[in-house]
């Protein structure tokens, strides 16, 4: 007899309803995909949803005329990284006025600028804790300018690990202010004058004449060894570079930039001298490699100075470099008015002066636990 098991022809599996999906021999509900939820818990309408961003088409106004493409985009694309906006204006996907143009073009105003979509990095957290007049003495402001005496292990900007600077601080002190951009920078551990501007056509101004000998920049600085009576003009090309570690630094170089610092004597001591450094150029750590090249690095500089050295004056109590911004004279960039400011070292670096010039320094031996310091073992480049 045929098994009727085998004999009986099976019926076709139902289809299975919407929502629904096999698991064995038992079907299971397949969960309805969620919606982003809009008001009263509804979905939310298509528009509501997440957006890819726009190309945006911006009207330059009076206050941000005259500067250069690449600021503007700086300040107006927070977050983005300079390289990502310079391919941005190379590859043409930011025109001003339809039109493809390079970095240096100067905005005026009226123009409209294409930005295209771009995603900005998160914003940090926490707000910049606004400055007061003990933290940051102004020495004079009007209108357009501020000139402050910045303290030393202050930045004057954000970045590099430094959440707030010198600036964002004073905005934050100042909100009704419509501008407030740094003229220049200090290293952080400079302490001294610092220009601030507080209209558009003045900062424009001051950065025309920065490079020039209209403004004249003077530093003292304490440094190691018997600096010669007869004042000098060093005249010694500067490159940036990156160090095998990575760290951002600048040499003597044949193939860069030109950059000249006028020193002259102001005390010697045994066997260190406080100078005046004044610059013709402006570059990127120019006293402190400018000096170090000749010999007479700069007490404290944990960059480019004496690592034993410096190891010996922190046990003696040093505690950051020796470089002041003391003297700064310029004419007013709106009226032409001349203007001088000076501020005297800092109490603290007043009396590591006094002591040191009298007494001489300590001992450079390194001590046996000692480990490198930053920038040992580098050599740079080849002059």
């Amino acid at each position: 007899m045929k098994d009727l098991r085998n004999s009986v022809r099976r019926a076709p599996a139902a289809e299975e309803p919407p929502g629904r999906r096999r698991a064995g021999r038992h079907a299971v509900p397949r969960p309805e995909p969620r919606l982003p939820a809009g008001p009263h818990g509804l979905p939310a309408p298509p528009a509501a949803r997440q957006r890819p961003p726009e190309v945006r088409r911006v009207r330059v106004d009076e206050a941000q005329a005259g500067q250069r493409l690449d600021n503007y985009l700086i300040r107006a694309l927070k977050g983005v990284p300079r390289s990502h906006i310079y391919r941005l204006i190379r590859d043409g996907q930011v025109r001003v006025n339809a039109a493809r143009v390079d970095v240096t073009c100067r905005l005026a105003a009226g123009d409209e600028v294409r930005i295209p979509p771009t995603r900005t990095a998160a914003v940090r957290p926490g707000r910049p804790v606004p400055l007061d007049a003990d933290e940051l003495p102004v020495l004079f402001e009007d209108s357009a300018l501020i000139v402050v005496n910045k303290p030393a292990g202050l930045a004057v900007h954000g970045g590099s690990g430094v959440a707030f600077g010198v600036i964002e601080r004073l905005r934050a002190a100042r909100p009704e202010a419509p501008m407030l951009e740094l003229v220049h920078r200090l290293d952080r551990e400079t302490s001294g004058l610092l220009l601030v501007a507080k209209k558009r056509s003045a900062l424009t101004a001051l950065h025309a004449a920065w490079g020039g000998d209209s403004i004249q920049k003077v530093y003292l600085a304490l440094v190691k060894g018997r600096f010669g009576a007869q004042a000098r003009l060093l005249d010694l090309p500067l490159r940036k570079y990156v160090s095998r570690g990575g760290e951002r630094r600048v040499s003597v170089d044949r193939s860069g930039q030109s950059a000249r610092t006028r020193v002259s004597l102001v005390q010697a001591g045994p066997d260190c001298s406080l100078v005046r450094a004044a610059l013709e150029t402006g570059r990127t750590h120019q006293i402190r490699v400018h000096l170090a090249h000749v010999g007479h690095p700069i007490l404290g500089d944990e960059k480019y100075g004496d690592f034993d050295l410096n190891r010996a004056l922190a046990r003696a109590g040093l505690k950051r470099m020796v470089l002041h911004a003391a003297e700064l004279r310029l004419k007013h960039p709106l009226s032409g008015e001349p203007l001088r400011f000076e501020a005297p070292l800092p109490q603290d670096l007043e009396a590591v002066c006094t002591r040191l010039l009298r007494e001489g320094l300590p001992a450079a031996g390194p001590r046996a636990d000692a480990g490198p310091m930053k920038g040992d073992g580098d050599a740079g480049s080849a002059v």
